[in-house]
């Protein structure tokens, strides 16, 4: 753990240094020794300003608060940090378990043999005698729906009246026999 201390207006004092060495030592639970700590003390008004940062694991971490006692602003300062981490690592956490359980899906699914060439899903509709006109305006009614069958009443066959890709035109397939 690497901690750089700066006072501005204000002097750190063995005290100071040795209380935001005390208190950054509840951070090493989450990254180890692997972290950077910058604090810089200072005194705006009548109250003590403690400003942290916290370089960890590639992310970065920043508090920064003004009590009338410093020792509180450090304080306060580590608790956000902390929050902070405590965020970002239950984000992290929950990606990967995400993840790993979409991962364990495809793998369940790869084991089993592929099913090709299969008709797997059936959809039952009722089919209505109308115009190819009136079949337009029913597809239209149904902006869901890509195609319409229905009995062309003028002739009695079965067609299928589908939205062309440029959504505003319409096809139409008819028997010939």
């Amino acid at each position: 753990m690497n901690i750089k201390i700066t006072g501005k207006e204000l002097k750190a004092t063995e005290a100071i240094k040795e209380y935001i060495e005390k208190k950054s030592e509840r951070l090493v639970k989450y990254f180890g020794e692997d972290l950077d700590v910058v604090a810089t003390i200072k005194t705006e008004g009548k109250e003590q300003v403690a400003e942290m940062s916290v370089l960890a694991g590639g992310d970065s971490y920043r508090a920064v608060t003004a009590h009338k006692d410093l020792y509180a602003s450090i304080d306060k300062d580590i608790d956000i940090i902390e929050g902070q981490i405590r965020k970002v690592k239950t984000k992290k956490d929950k990606q990967n378990m995400t993840e790993s359980i979409r991962l364990k899906e495809e793998l369940s699914r790869g084991d089993e043999h592929e099913v090709v060439n299969e008709i797997l899903k059936t959809i039952y509709f009722d089919i209505k005698p109308m115009t190819p006109e009136d079949a337009k305006l029913e597809l239209t009614s149904r902006p869901q729906d890509k195609f319409l069958t229905f009995i062309n009443a003028e002739n009695g066959k079965t067609n299928v009246i589908y939205r062309l890709k440029d959504n505003k035109n319409f096809g139409l397939v008819e028997p010939e026999a």
